[in-house]
Formats: C-alpha cells, sequence, structure tokens
C-alpha cells in the first residue's frame, strides 16, 4: 500500500488573511513588549511588529520593512527622534 498524505501537520492552520500592515506604510507605535532576541514589539490592529533598535515604553516613528503571516518587521524612520522635555534648555 503506497503512503498517502492525509493532511496532518502544520498546514491545518494556515492564515491566508489580509495582514493590516503592507510594506513601505508608515506609523506611530508605542512599544509595548520586549521580544526574546531585544528587539522592541509594538502592535497594529493586534498584528505584531518587531521594532529592531527599541525598548518597552518608546514612542517612535516606524516604516514597515517586511511582512510575514504572523508578524512584520519595522524600522525607525529618523523623523521618529522627539526631544525630551527639560534637555537642551537653559
Amino acid at each position: 500500500m503506497p503512503f498517502e498524505r492525509r493532511g496532518f501537520g502544520r498546514r491545518f492552520g494556515r492564515n491566508n488573511a489580509p495582514k493590516p500592515v503592507k510594506v513601505g506604510e508608515e506609523y506611530d507605535v508605542e512599544i509595548t513588549e520586549t521580544g526574546s532576541k531585544g528587539d522592541g514589539i509594538a502592535r497594529i490592529k493586534n498584528f505584531v511588529v518587531f521594532v529592531p533598535g527599541s525598548k518597552k515604553g518608546d514612542k517612535k516613528h516606524i516604516k514597515i520593512k517586511e511582512v510575514r503571516n504572523k508578524f512584520a518587521v519595522g524600522e525607525i524612520t529618523e523623523s521618529s527622534e522627539t526631544p525630551v522635555k527639560g534637555e537642551g534648555s537653559a
């Protein structure tokens, strides 16, 4: 009897739903978590976006660089640097 593939395995939960973000789009986000590799994690419409170079509590302006099935990767844009109140004033 030849081996038959019966559909068991990881294929069961495939999610082909449209993603709430697209490559090139820009967002203002708040980093709410830190990932296991140290990247900041933001959420856009409950979709996970990893933001390297950020930490929990940061508010950044990001540009989406890559979109995968369950997450995206964003890059901090230069315009996201905002001065902290009290610094630079005499």
